[in-house]
């Protein structure tokens, strides 16, 4: 898979993935999915609360997009042992893949934020060469869980508290190599043709884990192929 300097658009080809799964033993891959249409995330890690609530989100949708015909697929970047620990307790009916190096989600040109360094003259350009003084300046609550808009990293703490969700080490690990990494979701036709895309906040930081809704992903699934 090669990387995509910028998020894939409606009319491109969906890129090959063979990806181990969460939910059972062996791995699914583009060419198990030809053939019919489906709607595939790609999410942080388990420890982004937002991601973990975006997943549950797309269970409850999932028997809708199932009786329309296409698949529910998300790529968690969690390592699978881990993941999978995670979802025997959590079962879902989403088909979870596990790619904790982040490759499919450079293949479809998924972005990770990129900071310039401290006292650069270069532009900043949110969320491929961005400050860390424009990051730490975000105020999110996209929920309504959070008494008030707060820092990205201050949201996930509190609600990984209220969730009881302890980081481990394959956890930190992820979150070391890829906290930046941002969330994309994509429907791909019959004829493995993208033709929806949805990339989190690229109009900047106090965007970020705002996600589809669930009508959103309904009414892309309804006008794909139309």
């Amino acid at each position: 898979m090669t990387d995509q300097k910028r998020p894939l658009q409606p009319g491109d080809s969906a890129p090959a993935f063979a990806l181990a799964t969460a939910n059972f033993d062996g791995t699914i891959s583009l060419a198990d999915l030809s053939g019919r249409p489906f709607l595939i995330g790609f999410f942080r890690g388990l420890h982004c609360p937002f991601c973990r609530r975006q997943v549950e989100q797309l269970a409850g949708v999932q028997p809708t997009l199932r009786a329309a015909g296409l698949e529910t697929v998300a790529v968690i970047n969690t390592p699978v042992e881990r993941a999978r620990l995670y979802f025997r307790h959590r079962p879902t009916p989403v088909t979870l893949l596990c790619d904790p190096d982040c490759r499919t989600h450079r293949a479809y040109g998924v972005p990770h934020a990129e900071f310039l360094p401290d006292g650069s003259s270069g532009q900043s350009e949110w969320p491929y060469g961005a400050t860390m003084a424009q990051f730490q300046a975000a105020r999110i609550n996209p929920t309504g869980e959070l008494p008030e808009p707060l820092q990205p990293m201050e949201a996930n703490t509190i609600l990984n508290a209220k969730d009881r969700f302890e980081l481990d080490e394959a956890d930190k690990a992820i979150f070391e190599k890829h906290a930046t990494q941002l969330v994309g979701h994509f429907l791909v036709d019959a004829n493995g043709t993208i033709g929806w895309a949805q990339l989190e906040a690229l109009d900047g930081p106090n965007s970020l884990c705002i996600f589809p809704t669930a009508a959103e992903i309904v009414a892309a699934a309804g006008s794909l192929g139309r």
